[in-house]
């Protein structure tokens, strides 16, 4: 059961809750309320308001696997599920938005927001008024590592029982994470990594300061990128693409796998090369780059278009300037990436035009090497990764 209560001289007047997903179910409060066409109309009036409503938890994707799950133990899902998207009708001022969690006896939580008190989070977002919870929470009989990592509050969360490497993860991250926030300076400063077992979908998701990752997921796959720093990326960046450059969010995010270990001494210069090498061979399978959602030979693609990019870049700055620059201008701002964005940027970070982000470089494959490469894919380690929610 959950209940959205408000109180407060300045209560929104009407909110319309998008009900789309089908998870919301038996909605009921004392003021006004009408279901339509997928959303909920409440109108409130007075000082306080109160809704109440059940939300199935357990989501299966298409493959068998969970992105969000109850059992008699735990629960994993993610917060900005549980509390559907809003838009509310206001004249007043920014929210004071707390999550309080009630659970059976033995049960405790983990959220990456800053804890009041047991199981009591002050939820906060500068970017809107109306405030809801995001990012992934577990709550349950789970066992947390926890260490401040580059002034970066980070806490392992995972079910009991399990076999989760917590502190191969923490290890892991005080090792990569302090390089990654020198290109995203406005890194969040509380992180949250809930990490389970099957039936949970066998690969990483990233949410607002927070990720899911698959507990079998290597740290490092087998062609030496790194589902982790794929995923912390995306916690960086905050940004989506358009319906045409979700290639740029998943390839700079691929790109970065390799490049922030080749910078931490994680593996080495020619590792490096013959990791990226695959990844280039691989993309060779992907036509163009220009689709809505981007996955495999088309990330790998990406991935090889931001290392040139980035080549490009040094050179024509005489080495003042790289892609750190473009992903840097990009993350100040989050929000939705263009390729005319991202072109702009990298132009200005190299001085001139660049070739790398040519229409014809992102678009144009011989068919011959498609034919070639239609069989051949990298080794990763298995199991899937990509997810976003950015």
């Amino acid at each position: 059961m959950v209940e959205v209560a408000l109180s407060g001289e300045d209560v929104p007047s009407k909110l319309t809750l998008n009900l789309a997903s089908g998870r919301y179910k038996d909605l009921k409060s004392a003021q006004p309320l009408e279901e339509k066409e997928g959303n909920a109309i409440w109108h409130t009036a007075g000082n306080e308001a109160k809704l109440r409503y059940s939300f199935v938890i357990n989501n299966q994707r298409k493959n068998g696997g969970y992105d969000s799950r109850i059992t008699k133990d735990w629960a994993i899902l993610r917060s900005d599920k549980l509390i559907p998207p809003i838009s509310a009708t206001s004249r007043g001022r920014a929210t004071d938005t707390r999550l309080k969690l009630e659970m059976p006896e033995g049960w405790s939580s983990a959220l990456p927001y800053p804890q009041i008190e047991e199981n009591l989070y002050q939820i906060s977002d500068k970017k809107r008024r109306f405030v809801r919870p995001k990012g992934w929470m577990i709550v349950g009989k789970i066992g947390s590592r926890q260490d401040l990592i580059a002034n970066t509050d980070t806490r392992i969360s995972g079910p009991k029982g399990q076999n989760i490497r917590r502190q191969d993860i923490l290890a892991f991250l005080n090792w990569n994470l302090p390089e990654l926030k020198k290109i995203f300076p406005l890194f969040p400063d509380h992180l949250l990594i809930v990490t389970a077992d099957d039936p949970m979908w066998r690969g990483g998701l990233s949410g607002t300061r927070s990720l899911f990752m698959h507990a079998d997921r290597p740290l490092i796959s087998g062609n030496r990128t790194s589902s982790m720093i794929h995923e912390l990326v995306h916690v960086g960046t905050g940004i989506h693409g358009d319906d045409q450059s979700d290639w740029i969010v998943e390839g700079l995010a691929e790109f970065y796998s390799l490049e922030i270990l080749r910078r931490t001494g994680g593996i080495s210069d020619d590792r490096y090369q013959e990791a990226m090498d695959k990844l280039i061979n691989w993309g060779k399978k992907a036509p163009t780059l220009l689709v809505k959602r981007s996955s495999g030979p088309v990330t790998a693609r990406a991935a090889g278009v931001m290392l040139e990019l980035d080549k490009e870049i040094r050179e024509a700055s005489d080495g003042k300037a790289s892609i750190d620059e473009v992903a840097k201008a990009l993350a100040s701002t989050r929000g939705e990436v263009t390729l005319e964005r991202f072109r702009k940027l990298s132009e200005q970070a190299a001085g001139r035009p660049v070739k790398a982000l040519a229409l014809k470089n992102l678009t144009e494959k011989n068919s011959k090497d498609i034919k070639q490469q239609i069989k051949k894919s990298p080794d990763d380690g298995g199991g899937e990764r990509q997810g976003q929610d950015h």
